[in-house]
């Protein structure tokens, strides 16, 4: 049977209407704006940039049985950084995987938004996902699942927090964040104020203070200083984001305040390892230091 553009398309808008629906709780957590807060309690399996490659994604799914072990009853959550599609060619599968994964577990898949799912002003370039949808389904097809991949885009969530440990987010701090309203609200303040671009598109730099124009064209560099009051301001001591490309899967940055995951390989990156991290969400993380033991690579 040929796989039918249709049918992703359906997918996406019905994932729009779940998203759409949590306000308040999803499950154990707490919802404010495209803020989710998960519960200090259970696990967390955290996936960096997929990027098309399915299978990595796979991989990670056989490795965790996070489908075997959720409809066993365990309390675990599958966070997603971003970056579902585009410089892969298997982008139209990964995303009908991940969002028939928070179909089917909605209370346990958290889906963030990355620079590759961004605002039109803001959207990465080059933007090869719609090509790639054209390539599987044809071109109406295909288009149609653009339109509502597009959609679903706006619904997903800025950052996800366990309050006093761990803040997810795909790209980086945002360097005049106020409050954890700012952040929990920053779609609705784009792009009056810079706070989604920066989560979407920054990055870390060592030995510079303060934060300075990307070469990426969007968000910014940023330094320690940026990131420590960042962490002050929403209540977390380590930020886990993904965004930039890692020899070995991951690394950690700012003395131990940031850690940087990619799940995917292959090429244009090139990257030698992949890697996600799964970690108990009762325990408190001072340092991502303190992560490495439960990052795994492959």
């Amino acid at each position: 049977m040929r796989a039918r553009g249709d049918d992703l398309a359906e997918l996406a808008e019905r994932v729009a209407s779940i998203l759409a629906s949590e306000e308040g709780h999803v499950g154990a957590a707490e919802v404010v704006g495209r803020l989710i807060k998960l519960p200090s309690s259970g696990k967390a399996i955290v996936v960096g940039d997929i990027h098309g490659d399915l299978a990595s994604l796979q991989h990670i799914l056989r490795e965790t049985q996070f489908i075997k072990r959720v409809e066993g009853g365990e309390e675990l959550w599958l966070v997603f950084l971003g970056d579902y599609g585009d410089r892969g060619q298997r982008s139209p599968e990964v995303y009908y995987v991940v969002l028939k994964l928070k179909e089917l577990f909605p209370s346990h898949v958290v889906l963030l938004r990355g620079n590759h799912e961004g605002p039109p002003d803001i959207l990465a370039v080059p933007h090869d996902l719609p090509y790639y949808l054209m390539a599987k389904f044809g071109r109406d097809e295909g288009l149609r699942a653009y339109k509502e991949l597009r959609g679903l885009w706006e619904h997903l969530y800025v950052a996800a927090l366990v309050e006093g440990s761990l803040v997810m987010l795909h790209g980086g701090a945002p360097s005049r964040l106020r409050s954890l309203e700012d952040l929990a609200f920053a779609h609705l303040r784009h792009p009056a104020e810079t706070h989604l671009e920066e989560v979407l598109w920054s990055d870390p730099e060592e030995g510079i203070v303060g934060a300075y124009p990307s070469w990426r064209g969007a968000g910014r560099a940023f330094g320690p200083d940026v990131t420590r009051r960042f962490l002050l301001t929403v209540g977390a001591r380590v930020l886990v984001r993904g965004h930039e490309p890692c020899r070995f899967g991951y690394k950690i940055d700012h003395d131990g305040l940031i850690l940087t995951l990619f799940s995917r390989k292959g090429p244009p990156y090139f990257n030698e390892a992949a890697a996600y991290l799964e970690v108990e969400l009762s325990r408190k993380f001072n340092s991502a230091l303190e992560l490495e033991p439960f990052i795994r690579t492959f």
